[in-house]
């Protein structure tokens, strides 16, 4: 299987959608455009699958495995693969990570454990972190979730998992705290070698950008890929004038794909790829519902807000 070789995650990582059928089984062929639409955006440095965008939690090992399949044939070659492991237990983690390295992944993105709803200790974590890393030698990115729901590791447990697990090379950091946020930036970062903190606050990613995050991994990137490159490409070159003009056009797509409540955000996203003629359909699988005509409306006036969409409904080129 094709792999990039000593890829580090960095960069803009847009997050692939997972087109279904009405009959809610995979639409490879929509899949396929889907992924060659992300891969010719200019800028991006990878593409994330069998994550939340691509609505992993519905999703059975087989198809995971499908998933990742169908990515190494379109793009395989042309574009890093960074696989998702979502998994309530360590061995079922531990298969998919396999699964992932066999497949040609070069990366590996791996969800914190529903278990630690419960509490958890920072023994399990590293235990869990170190239980993938024997079955592969891909770099492993961290997803950090708010510390409230007690998936998130706090900072004394996620420097633990860094010090075990050398191989933990970034953290995608979705803390929802922008004080914890820049402080795992300036730790991690500063680190020899460093553990890159890939933002996914999404809703507030140019303030997220410019306390120097070294990427970012986001979900919407499904939609804007091309203006979070150049956003990406702003910040890091100093060029606020620029930045905050582009924040301007993601500004009224945030505003509408995160809104309340959260669990339809990827939802929102397929509607907007539906509008913009880059997908067929909407279908999601339940628990997720489809969207009501006034909400797909919104989401139609955020597009034309963000130069995205003509007024009448016709697609326009990002710029």
């Amino acid at each position: 299987m094709p792999r990039h070789k000593n890829y580090l995650p960095q960069g803009v990582i847009p997050a692939a959608l997972l087109p279904f059928h009405e009959d809610l089984s995979i639409d490879a062929d929509s899949f396929r455009s889907h992924l060659r639409d992300l891969a010719s955006v200019e800028g991006i440095s990878a593409i994330t699958i069998n994550a939340h965008a691509s609505e992993v939690a519905s999703c059975s090992f087989d198809e995971q495995k499908l998933v990742l399949e169908l990515t190494q044939d379109e793009i395989g070659t042309r574009v890093p693969i960074v696989n998702g492991v979502y998994a309530e237990g360590s061995l079922e983690a531990v298969r998919i990570a396999k699964m992932a390295h066999d497949g040609g992944a070069s990366a590996i993105l791996v969800f914190p454990s529903g278990v630690y709803t419960f509490g958890q200790r920072p023994e399990m974590a590293v235990e869990h972190f170190k239980r993938i890393a024997e079955v592969t030698d891909l770099p492993l990115i961290l997803f950090q979730y708010p510390l409230a729901g007690g998936q998130g590791y706090p900072l004394a447990t996620l420097l633990k998992i860094v010090e075990a697990v050398p191989a933990v090379r970034a953290i995608k950091d979705w803390s929802a705290n922008p004080q914890l946020h820049e402080r795992q930036i300036r730790v991690l970062q500063s680190r020899t070698p460093p553990v890159a903190v890939l933002t996914t606050h999404s809703a507030w990613l140019l303030s997220s950008l410019v306390l120097g995050c070294h990427g970012l991994l986001s979900g919407s990137g499904s939609v804007i890929a091309e203006l979070q490159a150049q956003l990406f490409r702003a910040v890091q070159a100093n060029d606020l004038v620029t930045a905050r003009k582009l924040n301007d056009r993601i500004w009224p797509t945030a505003e509408v794909f995160y809104t309340e409540p959260w669990v339809d955000m990827h939802n929102r996203m397929k509607e907007a790829l539906v509008l913009l003629g880059r997908l067929p359909r909407a279908v999601v699988r339940p628990p997720l519902m489809k969207l009501s005509a006034a909400e797909i409306e919104r989401i139609r006036l955020a597009l034309v807000a963000a130069g995205l969409l003509a007024g009448k409904g016709q697609a326009k080129k990002v710029v």
